[in-house]
């Protein structure tokens, strides 16, 4: 509806100039975004609605006499185009021709398919998107499933809007957490692989994290140790350095399976290994400069009270690297390699005060286009048990998770008898989990902290991906029969004035605002703007399904109109699935 929205909004603003002139009121002062399209609250008002309260002292008149004259300008215009314009107080409320808007949209989604909702806002912006980034000490958990479903939907969500999109990874494959793996390994590993054990490689790694902080409980000796194998790593030890390519190779080989299993691509790996050298020359050259300062016992510090944050450490004492070392490097090394306009970094509410800080010490080293470097903060998420520790070894695991939404799906296929029409039963499980799972992660905006419940979340009813993964198949169902009884409605044509119940005519409106959802989501950086969206399509359809039969109807002319207002949902849906990491599905 914004095109229309927008065509009313520009002719009121001339009507209101050409009020002024009448009255010999200077226009300058006037603001058209003072003017604000909104929803009258029933639909026998209207379907647009303006209030011009903020044109009162402009226009030195009451607003319920500036909307009548308002109206009265725009009476003709209104015939011509065969809309209704009336005034409730200071409201100028618009009707739309049904016919004539849900032709144009139904043609639009039509004629666009794959491509409506397609918006320019970002045109040939070059955004770099991080997500994922996990660490080289253990498996992927359901906090990272958070952070991949956000990273995923806003790429795709960027790519809708016209950005030219990179889609980046940072592997933190050094540091003291792997030193603690290594270390456990070491003196527990008793040279066992993930071969000899039958795990998953990454799970057997994140064993041995587990098992450090069994061990450090009881000796505190054990964090002094892990300090100094950071150190032998830093150093070059050949012992410790092979020890740690072996280690880090089980834990990637495992993580990139999961990443397989959950549909994740990136376009370029990063690994901490490679920039946090690049980060110590910046932070070296910026103590020459006098930008950073020396303390005592040698660490290198930042002082950033001007900006009304604290005093921050970027090399230890000892001079090892910290995260912020190498997130330096990293920011410097992706620019060299891809001059982006924007890069936006995924990652959970608990850094905030980090991305801070990194924002402001490439600024201070010089570094211009770190001014649009992006934290999206996201919350975190947590068990209806409580929260999630990976050295206490509670966290949720990513593929044991997936596996039990799998079998929950597979399941409720069962307990509906859906077997044989569905082809491939395994594979519409795993599509249904992943459509559970991405559709909770997502349904609340990212700031906020969620508890995330495996059934709920499964379930085919309710506000759950199943259920839209549900509807699209229904859908796709009718459409099916449709095709096999075509020539039975050859005699009938699409006639768009046959629309004329009401959920038909808000399904046509909600339609019609899919780029403009989709666009709001990118400016916002928020998939649950999609998701909602989803939801309330999903939720509208089904309420018109449910009154109105589609292909029984006398009426072909009626039948051939609403299959033409399927197709479109269904086009938006699909394309909004995919905004949403929701596997679409023909049959479930």
């Amino acid at each position: 509806m914004d095109q229309y929205r927008k065509e009313w909004h520009d002719k009121i603003i001339n009507a209101l100039a050409e009020i002024a002139g009448e009255k010999g009121v200077d226009i300058s002062s006037f603001e058209p975004e003072s003017l604000v399209a909104e929803i009258p609250p029933k639909p026998e008002y209207g379907d647009i609605a303006f209030p011009l309260f903020a044109y009162a002292k402009i226009l030195r008149d009451a607003p319920p006499k500036i909307a009548n004259a308002a109206a009265q300008k725009l009476s003709a215009y209104a015939a011509d185009v065969g809309a209704a314009i009336t005034t409730a107080g200071p409201y100028i409320n618009i009707k739309l021709e049904r016919k004539t808007v849900s032709k144009a949209v139904l043609a639009d989604v039509m004629e666009q398919k794959s491509g409506y909702g397609c918006t320019k806002t970002l045109s040939n912006k070059r955004i770099m998107l991080e997500f994922s980034c996990p660490n080289t000490n253990k498996p992927l958990h359901l906090g990272h499933l958070r952070n991949d479903a956000i990273g995923e939907s806003i790429g795709e969500i960027l790519k809708k809007c016209g950005a030219d999109l990179f889609k980046v990874i940072i592997i933190n494959d050094r540091g003291i957490h792997i030193c603690k793996s290594m270390l456990a390994y070491k003196k527990y590993g008793n040279n066992t692989t993930p071969e000899t054990e039958g795990k998953k490689s990454d799970h057997f790694v994140g064993d041995f994290y587990v098992k450090f902080s069994q061990w450090a409980s009881e000796d505190p000796e054990a964090e002094n140790q892990a300090r100094e194998m950071l150190r032998l790593w830093e150093d070059g030890d050949p012992e410790t350095r092979a020890l740690w390519e072996k280690m880090n190779k089980w834990a990637l080989d495992g993580i990139k399976k999961t990443y397989e299993a959950t549909d994740i691509v990136f376009d370029k790996y990063y690994y901490e290994s490679q920039t946090y050298e690049l980060g110590r020359d910046f932070i070296f050259q910026g103590l020459e400069k006098g930008i950073f300062f020396k303390k005592e016992d040698n660490s290198i510090w930042v002082d950033l009270t001007n900006h009304k944050l604290d005093e921050k450490v970027l090399l230890r004492a000892d001079g090892t690297s910290l995260y912020l070392t190498q997130d330096i490097g990293t920011a410097v090394m992706r620019h060299n390699d891809w001059p982006f306009e924007r890069l936006v970094y995924v990652v959970a509410s608990e850094q905030n005060y980090h991305f801070k800080v990194l924002f402001l010490v490439l600024q201070m080293i010089g570094f211009e286009w770190a001014k649009n470097l992006y934290h999206l903060s996201y919350g975190m998420v947590n068990l209806p048990e409580g929260k999630m520790k990976s050295r206490e070894g509670t966290v949720v695991d990513a593929d044991d998770l997936i596996k039990e939404l799998t079998q929950f799906a597979l399941e409720e296929i069962e307990s509906r008898e859906r077997e044989e029409e569905i082809e491939d039963v395994p594979a519409t499980a795993r599509k249904i989990a992943l459509g559970a799972l991405n559709y909770y992660l997502l349904a609340a905006t990212p700031q906020k902290d969620i508890i995330f419940d495996p059934k709920e979340s499964i379930s085919f009813t309710g506000n759950t991906g199943p259920y839209l993964q549900y509807t699209g198949a229904r859908i796709s169902s009718i459409l099916r029969k449709f095709a096999e009884r075509k020539e039975k409605y050859e005699k009938g044509k699409v006639d768009t004035s046959l629309l004329t119940i009401h959920e038909e005519w808000e399904i046509i409106k909600l339609v019609s605002d899919f780029p403009s959802y989709v666009a709001r989501a990118a400016y916002e950086m928020n998939p649950s703007v999609i998701t909602g969206f989803l939801y309330d399509l999903a939720k509208l359809f089904s309420r018109y399904y449910h009154d109105n039969q589609v292909l029984r109807n006398d009426n072909q002319d009626i039948v051939l109109t609403r299959i033409e207002v399927l197709k479109a949902v269904l086009e938006v849906l699909k394309s909004g699935f995919k905004l949403a990491g929701i596997p679409f599905l023909e049959k479930m």
